[in-house]
């Protein structure tokens, strides 16, 4: 099945690609979570849309995703949630907080989408996380949940 991507999906690509997927991958899972809508002629107009609002949001040039990338890597983020008594989180660290955290330290306005989690952070401590500023540069963010 032919689909236009609205979001940037991991390993299949970025906003306004048009791909070809399985057909019970973009019905049962691309389509309802609104990452990609069906392809048709009248589609092309949405491409283009799509193309010019990625192109103002994305960071353009390597030069600008290094800036970035310093500015994420100098900023201190502290992270403060709800924890038992073993130090143990209820639930876990999402990527909407760790973008959240980062703008209150007085960092970089992250995209949740770009937030990369190796594993769920559900203990308290430091942890790292990536963010995927551009596709030749991933910054590293050095996050410390604590108590809260």
């Amino acid at each position: 099945m032919k689909i236009i991507l609205t979001h940037e999906v991991s390993g299949l690509g970025a906003a306004g690609d048009v791909v070809d997927v399985k057909d019970g991958y973009a019905r049962n899972y691309l389509v309802p979570r609104k990452l990609a809508i069906r392809w048709t002629k009248g589609g092309e107009k949405d491409v283009e849309q799509i193309r010019r609002a990625r192109k103002i949001h994305e960071i353009q040039t390597i030069e600008q995703a290094n800036q970035v990338k310093a500015q994420l890597e100098g900023v201190k983020v502290r992270l403060a949630v709800r924890s038992g008594d073993a130090g143990r989180l209820f639930g876990s660290v999402t990527p909407a907080d760790i973008a959240s955290a980062i703008k209150a330290a007085g960092g970089p306005e992250v995209d949740k989408r770009r937030i990369e989690l190796g594993a769920p952070i559900k203990t308290l401590g430091a942890h790292e996380t990536s963010v995927r500023l551009h596709p030749e540069v991933a910054a590293k963010v050095n996050l410390e949940v604590v108590a809260g």
